[in-house]
């Protein structure tokens, strides 16, 4: 429903995946454009995020300008980011309906840096 509100025709839909067993995997409806992990955080993965931040941030990192990536800056959005990185990162394989919302952002966006998105 989320979706067809943002403007992606009824062809593409997000499904709950149960497990990475083959028979769990069977269940998915092909084709798969995206597999959006979404976890709790912890204190571990909060040491591993900063650190890799400063990692980033000293050495710098490598990204292909094809990538489209945009920074999280409003807390508890993680889901709704993800699927914004889904869809954009697809849209070549996406069918936008004529007045798409979702479209209209990500060519207005394409440009932006990350924080600017």
């Amino acid at each position: 429903q989320f979706l067809k509100q943002l403007g992606i025709h009824p062809d593409w839909q997000f499904v709950d995946v149960y497990g990475m067993e083959p028979e769990l995997l069977s269940m998915v409806p092909r084709p798969v454009c995206a597999v959006l992990l979404l976890f709790p955080i912890t204190e571990k993965y909060e040491t591993f995020r900063t650190e890799e931040e400063e990692r980033i941030k000293a050495k710098g990192q490598d990204v292909k300008s094809s990538v489209y990536f945009m920074k999280q800056t409003i807390n508890n959005a993680c889901g709704t980011i993800g699927l914004i990185h889904a869809i954009a990162n697809n849209r070549d394989k996406m069918n936008f309906e004529t007045n798409s919302s979702l479209k209209k952002f990500l060519e207005d966006s394409l440009s932006m840096t990350p924080e600017e998105r």
